[in-house]
């Protein structure tokens, strides 16, 4: 379809164009980009390829930039050498041109800092002899342990993994941290009674399968300044679990949230398929309204934005036509959310933000899969 400027594209400009201010961090606009994983950096280290990719995107309007997943220092983190890493003098170099490059073109940047825990496959690089580790050693849909249940040591090291992460982060010159609690990764897995079988302290109740997770929050809080924005993504669904939950109700959901807020979350960022689907039944509320309303923190949102299709059949070849962000901006004007996140739109087109603010809907492109296969 073709959407045609209109009263409602220009009041994407009013809306989107305002500044926020995340804990010390002053974003020029409400238009954040999604995390996606692309594995154009060989031996873990982002390239020039990577810092034109993110530059041109902040050079066009996209105020946050929140870079693709990147593997802590730990053996278990990843399964491939093509994946980021934010760890080692190359990685970390390489990183710190990138940041150099999104400010001077205007924008900010925080690194996603990621654990892919029981999703790890073993004898897969970079690290191949490392075990897969997770909160049981189950992997999502099993119920015999394949992996390694962690121990206090490996909770010790994860913890420690994330804390030098962020530390370093501030250090070569980013904006803030971003860490990946979604989608059935490790933080994740220890958050869901699916993947969480524990009879310690880091299982049981929501609460308590929360521990783990806070514990990395506080620990990244205290290795930074203490205006160095601390965001956290979780999601309901999880990889090959579409329909997980970790909560049916806003009170279970209050319970989640409540710990990680109180350990030092700035920003939560709330991943969901289609942002525009509410949450709980008598409510339009979406995750990322909830969260707002449950924990009076600042929030993101995302999913779909932009396009007619979820992003799940992106990898499976299938494109999105375009589709009008009416919706998205009543949200905003209500002060549902404070941000967007942006993925396939803005990975198909990377001037999407400047377009939106300059009201050139009719120059917005189509998302295309083969988007997937190329970094521009």
């Amino acid at each position: 379809m073709t959407v045609t400027a209109s009263e409602s594209a220009s009041r994407a400009a009013r809306v989107l164009s305002r500044p926020i201010t995340l804990n010390g961090l002053t974003v020029p606009n409400r238009i954040a980009m999604a995390p996606m994983t692309r594995m154009f950096s060989p031996g873990g280290i982002p390239g020039e390829d990577v810092r034109a990719y993110y530059a041109r995107r902040a050079a066009a309007g996209v105020g946050l930039i929140v870079t693709e997943g990147t593997y802590v220092g730990h053996d278990s983190a990843g399964q491939s050498d093509r994946v980021p890493r934010f760890h080692g003098e190359e990685q970390l170099a390489g990183w710190a041109k990138v940041a150099e490059a999104v400010h001077a073109a205007g924008g900010t940047i925080v690194p996603q800092l990621w654990h892919i825990g029981m999703v790890r496959k073993q004898g897969q690089p970079p690290f191949s002899d490392a075990p897969a580790v997770g909160p049981s050693g189950l992997r999502i849909g099993a119920d015999e342990a394949t992996g390694k249940a962690m121990d206090r040591a490996d909770l010790d090291a994860v913890i420690g993994a994330f804390a030098r992460a962020a530390a370093d982060a501030e250090r070569i010159g980013f904006d803030g941290v971003e860490i990946h609690g979604a989608h059935g990764y490790l933080v994740d897995q220890f958050l869901w009674e699916g993947t969480n079988r524990r009879g310690d302290a880091y299982g049981g109740d929501p609460v308590a399968r929360t521990k783990f997770g806070a514990e990395i929050v506080a620990a990244v809080r205290e290795a930074v300044s203490p205006d160095f924005p601390v965001i956290f993504r979780y999601s309901q669904w999880k990889q090959e679990a579409y329909d997980a939950r970790l909560a049916e109700s806003p009170e279970e959901l209050e319970a989640i949230l409540a710990p990680l807020a109180a350990a030092g979350v700035d920003v939560f960022h709330a991943s969901t398929r289609r942002y525009w689907l509410p949450e709980f039944e008598g409510s339009d509320l979406n995750l990322a309204g909830w969260t707002k309303k449950l924990t009076g923190k600042q929030v993101i949102t995302v999913g779909s934005v932009g396009l007619d299709g979820e992003f799940i059949k992106s990898f499976m070849g299938e494109g999105a036509s375009i589709k009008g962000i009416d919706d998205l901006l009543d949200r905003m004007e209500r002060d549902e959310f404070d941000m967007v996140a942006i993925g396939r739109a803005l990975l198909q087109d990377p001037e999407w933000a400047a377009k939106v603010l300059a009201d050139r809907y009719e120059e917005l492109k189509p998302y295309d899969a083969a988007a997937m296969k190329s970094l521009y």
